[in-house]
């Protein structure tokens, strides 16, 4: 069975309830070790040849967590080959030294000045772009996840107005536990008002959104040639994550509620008991950190 076969099955077994994330990422892979290693059967994969594909991938400029994504997925689908045709053979890419270093970018975060100058910038230009970067700035939302809000996820005739995050046929989430319920705050409930005002029948943002995609990429490319002039070098869209983490923590905000209104891991196996923090608590914390407290300061 060749890699295409191999891919083909894996797809066909696992990617059935996958997004489209998924399948790009799997026919990507084995379409790269096609190219580097040439097209032949599983079984005659060699490990020499999976190190040259490592480090083909290393002099490209790849990190190593990026190979190491790359080689994870490349050895699921041939051991999933392996087992589901009782192949007597090795998968030549599971025992591959992938060195550990440290050579991710850490994304800094953005400094309070800047983001106060950035939600009256926002103010300034009103449109669907600016929209998307202050909902971001005081929700602490990915881009990916506000990028592909549906309309009717934005609630604003509740006490307490919120984005109801959930996954559609769009825009999957990241993560199960990333589904959740995120108050509305400052610069955020400015601009879940005005995408509630200049109402799309599905999407908030329909620039970036099609029936079956959500182009994230478009998005932070766009957005972060506008923030670019207005940030410290390293910064960009998803350093707001990063900025909200430090003002939640610089009003002292309980560990794990941090942890639950930016869906970071929690350690702990206690932190699973109980039903936890209401939305009404997530808000009395975002409130804290909002730089602008109502509405009317963020338009001066």
């Amino acid at each position: 069975m060749n890699l295409s076969e191999a891919l083909e099955l894996y797809l066909r077994l696992k990617g059935n309830d996958k997004d489209r994330v998924f399948h790009r990422g799997a026919e990507r892979s084995i379409q790269s070790v096609i190219d580097v290693l040439g097209y032949r059967p599983v079984d005659e994969y060699a490990s020499s040849d999976a190190a040259s594909y490592r480090d083909y991938l290393l002099n490209k400029g790849l990190t190593t967590n990026s190979v190491k994504r790359n080689f994870s997925t490349i050895r699921s689908i041939i051991n999933l080959c392996i087992q589901e045709h009782g192949l007597y053979c090795k998968n030549a890419f599971s025992r591959v030294y992938l060195p550990d270093l440290d050579d991710s970018k850490k994304r800094k975060p953005i400094p309070i000045e800047n983001i106060r100058q950035i939600q009256h910038d926002c103010r300034e230009e009103d449109d669907e772009a600016r929209w998307m970067v202050a909902l971001i700035s005081d929700t602490g939302m990915r881009l990916s996840e506000a990028a592909g809000l549906h309309i009717n996820d934005i609630i604003l005739d509740e006490d307490i107005p919120f984005i109801n995050l959930t996954p559609n046929s769009w825009r999957s989430l990241k993560t199960k536990g990333s589904q959740r319920q995120i108050p509305l705050v400052g610069a955020s409930l400015w601009a879940a008002q005005r995408i509630k005002a200049h109402p799309h029948y599905t999407f908030a943002f329909p620039r970036y959104n099609t029936t079956s995609t959500t182009n994230a990429n478009s998005a932070s490319a766009a957005i972060n040639k506008w923030l670019k002039p207005r940030v410290p070098e390293g910064c960009v869209i998803h350093s707001f994550r990063h900025s909200l983490r430090d003002r939640l923590r610089a009003v002292q905000c309980p560990s794990d509620m941090i942890d639950l209104i930016g869906v970071w891991s929690t350690a702990g196996v206690g932190q699973a008991y109980g039903d936890g923090y209401g939305i009404d608590k997530k808000r009395e914390w975002l409130e804290k950190t909002a730089l602008f407290k109502n509405l009317n300061a963020l338009f001066r």
